[in-house]
């Protein structure tokens, strides 16, 4: 179990992510460009004495990361860069925007889902399902019961009830001075042996998790372009990302990020 000190750090990096995601809401219009984004991103941060912990990130495979954060837009699901297209953002776009800092050694990590100036009701239908997904799955991690407790929840909310497709093959992650650590977290049930070897493992107090629906439209499957970045659904399908850091408590999960919850679905 972390110290009563190093849960007041974690929160308060979770507080910094929350803070940029508010500055965004209002700051996001219609024509801006993602690089123009990422350097508000990059100001906001640094105006709460906080760092990227995305960019620079290096995985296997990949150049470095180099956005200050994961801008996804449309059928971008995650991941998606400030370099990937010149394009402002337009009325009608959904715009997910993930926010990882560095803040006195600890990290924060949530993403949130933005539309810009529009009442479309297949995007909002996606908004809904990413945070009530989000809300369910949360209240499932409950300490003593199953990972895939979580997935479960979200499972059901997203293509038991609403009809839409989490995107398969990622999900969330533990974290707490580093950005990725054990478990993973699916978001769906594993469908053969050994598909999610940790999904029996048990949420215990102590443990600080960024969980992450991705949903679409039209598919589960993703594609990517050589070894760049972004991760688009196979089929070019809108898509929403939403994250939230959790800290599993004797009493429940606490949701670090909960203010997150407030934010507006339509900006700009």
């Amino acid at each position: 179990m972390p110290s009563e000190r190093e849960l007041e750090l974690a929160a308060a990096a979770a507080a910094c992510v929350c803070k940029t995601h508010v500055a965004l809401a209002e700051f996001l219009r219609e024509g801006q460009t993602l690089a123009e984004i990422d350097t508000f991103v990059a100001t906001t941060l640094k105006s709460l004495d906080c760092t990227s912990c995305f960019l620079g990130y290096k995985a296997r495979g990949h150049p470095p990361f180099p956005s200050h954060a994961c801008l996804s837009v449309n059928a971008c699901v995650v991941h998606g860069t400030h370099t990937m297209t010149a394009t402002p953002i337009a009325e009608g776009d959904l715009v997910s925007i993930d926010i990882g800092v560095r803040h006195q050694g600890w990290i924060g990590d949530a993403a949130w889902t933005y539309l810009i100036r529009s009442g479309d009701p297949v995007a909002k239908g996606l908004m809904h399902a990413g945070r009530e997904s989000l809300r369910r799955g949360v209240d499932a991690m409950q300490p003593g019961r199953p990972l895939i407790a979580w997935a479960r929840a979200v499972q059901e909310c997203v293509e038991g009830e609403l009809g839409l497709y989490l995107v398969r093959g990622l999900g969330g992650h533990g974290y707490g001075k580093t950005l990725h650590a054990a478990p993973f977290v699916a978001n769906v049930v594993p469908s053969y042996p050994g598909e999610w070897n940790e999904a029996w493992k048990v949420w215990k107090p102590g443990m600080l998790v960024a969980v992450e629906p991705m949903i679409a439209v039209g598919t589960t499957e993703t594609v990517t372009h050589g070894t760049a970045w972004p991760i688009f659904t196979a089929d070019g399908s809108l898509s929403v990302h939403y994250e939230a850091d959790v800290l599993i408590t004797p009493e429940g999960p606490r949701n670090l990020t909960a203010d997150l919850f407030d934010l507006p679905d339509i900006v700009g």
